[in-house]
């Protein structure tokens, strides 16, 4: 855990919340990290305790730091009512999350408003929301466990009527296995990291491998190994290309613990992209995340940012209301 010594006003607060850890950032108006942290993340005890080490995570680097939080957000696995911040879908890895009032929760607990988003989303948006430089139209995959999807149009985020914008990894047209949903050829098949450890299994029989340990094997020159990530490449460069056809976006953003292997899965990208560029001609840019594991959590500080403007925007405006009948 580290911090500044200095005090610091107006900051906001980051929370990833994953299965395996929480971690939280402080961050300045600019994007500048003040403090980060991070704790185990009691999954299995239940949506309450989750929210409680995230808020506890929270006040103690607030107070090793000396700032006054004016708002949090929270990035977090699983699906929400952005209505209401409750978690209404998770994996089985989280124990009774689904129906929890994440965002209520929390607001008692750190006493600020809560901005809620999917950890796709906040990924994506960690990546690009401080960054002057950044294009206004990006799309973002996570390739980890599944593989995952964002949208930002016009600096927006796009989270679709549904929730489900973005959503590349259930896209289907890559293979004829079996998806983790049940359903038949998707992206996921072949780039999640359950997939590499899968696909390479059939090839060789060796099962219980990791992705992280199948890379390794790639290069110390298993061809099966090779051929497995090159799979995985070309299958995420023609969803890309796909995706930036429909929306004449031309950056992509790709993070998660596959990216690791960046070096074995952008030979396949590159020659693939050779032969499906997009039609409009502007070349497709398929990088690498920067951010690496504060990503999600500077997402969500964004998404507090966002969420403190709009709130005292509507503060004063309900302000000048009442003072314009009382005249």
């Amino acid at each position: 855990m580290t911090h500044t010594a200095d005090t610091h006003t107006g900051v906001f607060a980051g929370i990833d919340i994953g299965g395996t850890k929480i971690a939280v950032v402080l961050v300045d108006a600019a994007g500048e990290i003040l403090a980060r942290g991070s704790a185990v993340a009691p999954a299995k005890e239940g949506g309450e305790a989750m929210a409680t080490t995230a808020a506890r995570l929270t006040a103690d680097l607030l107070g090793e730091s000396g700032g006054t939080l004016g708002a949090a957000g929270v990035g977090a696995a699983g699906v929400f009512d952005y209505d209401t911040g409750v978690v209404t879908a998770a994996s089985s890895t989280f124990v009774d999350w689904v129906g929890f009032p994440l965002r209520t929760r929390l607001e008692e607990l750190l006493g600020v408003p809560i901005a809620i988003e999917n950890d796709v989303n906040a990924f994506l948006l960690g990546e690009v929301a401080f960054d002057a430089h950044a294009e206004p139209d990006a799309f973002g995959v996570m390739l980890g466990t599944g593989v995952g999807g964002a949208l930002i149009l016009d600096g927006t985020l796009r989270r679709g009527a549904r929730g489900g914008a973005g959503e590349i990894g259930h896209t289907p047209g890559y293979s004829d296995l079996v998806c983790t949903c049940k359903q038949t050829g998707h992206l996921e098949t072949l780039a999640s990291g359950t997939s590499i450890g899968l696909r390479y299994a059939e090839r060789t029989g060796a099962s219980g491998l990791t992705a992280k340990e199948i890379a390794d094997l790639a290069r110390a020159g298993d061809a099966d190994a090779r051929a497995v990530f090159a799979n995985a490449g070309r299958a995420v460069a023609l969803a890309c290309a796909s995706m930036s056809t429909l929306l004449d976006v031309a950056e992509v953003i790709v993070g998660g613990g596959v990216s690791h292997a960046w070096d074995l899965l952008s030979p396949a990208m590159d020659e693939t992209l050779r032969t499906a560029a997009p039609i409009t001609g502007t070349p497709l840019r398929i990088q690498r995340a920067k951010r690496g594991g504060d990503a999600v959590a500077l997402g969500a500080a964004a998404s507090a940012q966002k969420l403190l403007r709009a709130t005292l925007a509507q503060t004063q405006s309900n302000t000048q209301t009442r003072e314009g009948a009382a005249r």
